[in-house]
């Protein structure tokens, strides 16, 4: 088995693959619609089947496979190891959101299977389909280059697929039911505090500043305009077409998705997007710097034109969004301080996390 996109798996992470066989086989075999590309028909998985696995490279949180069997490719998702926080990386939550949204937004991955059963692996997990595609990542692929005019296609196509996603109409699909739009924001930012105060290492006074400043400016709910949050909207959870990278394929990692406040979503695309970070913190300096890609300004006018949505209060959600990143990458170096995982991407997290904290604050400033 071979992908551009995959690796061996990484130590500490690998999966009982005697057991999933045994679990995945009879399983697969009963799902008539799978379809090689190919041949246009089932395919008939064999009792004596052999699984290959390899590991998505890309992503801090939840753990992605890429699984093989008789021809097919799955995409498996699990949590990560070791002890996580109350109500996180919830697979089955995971699998039914990927459920009621694929039929209303198809660039949602179609989840397969759910097993909810831990003696399986150890834990939760589910399978999706696999798609194929090109994602941007640290590097500008060559694909896209430097050519600035295809830069720009791309930008746009990324800005529209945010638009058509809060197109969905959350009520009339029933995906209202996926959680509760009513106090969203406020909720948000309450259990992102709370989340920081449960992960912290050391005193980050910045963001306690942030914190407070979050605190009393929640901007007033309007269920009405409540749409799909897909709550980690960014470039790379985007799947591009390799042959035409203005064409999006997939959007990927709905694992925090919920429904609310669409500004949630752009706050946190402009946030990625934006950030530029430092000489000491080249991971924090985003492709989308560059010439060619749509500056924050554009992709407001261009949101706002899609969508017709009042944006005069960004910069809140600008804010928020530097600093839910900042608490994601602190409960990351939170486990990896605390030996959960050996991952060693991890051991300069908390500098990141000082980092974003302060961008915050000028954010605030600006």
């Amino acid at each position: 088995m071979s992908s551009s996109d995959t690796a061996p798996v990484r130590r500490g992470e690998e999966l009982d693959l005697q057991s999933l066989a045994a679990y995945l086989r009879p399983r697969l075999a009963e799902l008539r619609d799978l379809e090689t590309p190919a041949a246009g028909r089932s395919t008939v998985i064999q009792p004596e089947a052999q699984i290959e696995v390899e590991q998505f490279a890309g992503g801090h949180s939840n753990l992605t496979y890429l699984i093989s069997i008789a021809s097919q490719q799955f995409v498996l998702r699990r949590p990560p190891v070791g002890p996580v926080a109350p109500t996180a990386h919830d697979m089955p939550r995971e699998f039914r959101l990927l459920q009621a949204i694929h039929p209303h937004f198809p660039l949602t991955p179609r989840p397969l299977l759910l097993c909810e059963d831990p003696d399986v692996i150890g834990v939760p997990f589910y399978l999706m389909e696999r798609r194929t595609g090109l994602i941007v990542r640290d590097l500008v692929p060559p694909e896209i280059g430097d050519n600035p005019a295809l830069r720009r296609h791309v930008s746009e196509a990324v800005v529209d697929t945010l638009a058509k996603l809060h197109a969905v109409d959350i009520y009339r699909t029933g995906i209202a039911q996926i959680g509760k739009p009513e106090g969203f924001v406020g909720r948000q930012v309450r259990g992102w505090s709370n989340r920081w105060q449960r992960s912290s290492t050391s005193e980050v006074g910045e963001m306690d500043r942030v914190m407070q400043w979050l605190a009393e400016r929640i901007p007033v709910d309007s269920t009405t305009a409540a749409t799909i949050v897909h709550n980690d909207f960014k470039l790379d959870n985007i799947m591009l077409d390799r042959r035409n990278p203005s064409l999006v394929v997939a959007v990927l990692d709905w694992e925090m998705c919920s429904v609310g406040d669409p500004l949630i979503d752009l706050g946190l695309l402009l946030c990625y997007w934006t950030l530029k970070g430092s000489d000491e913190r080249q991971s924090l300096r985003a492709v989308t710097t560059g010439n060619g890609w749509l500056t924050r300004e554009e992709i407001i006018a261009r949101y706002q034109h899609q969508t017709g949505r009042d944006l005069s209060q960004i910069v809140f959600y600008e804010t928020f969004a530097r600093f839910k990143v900042a608490v994601i990458i602190q409960q990351i170096y939170f486990r990896f301080v605390g030996g959960q995982t050996r991952d060693q991407r991890f051991r300069h997290f908390d500098q990141l996390v000082t980092e974003l904290a302060r961008d915050a604050v000028k954010k605030i400033r600006s």
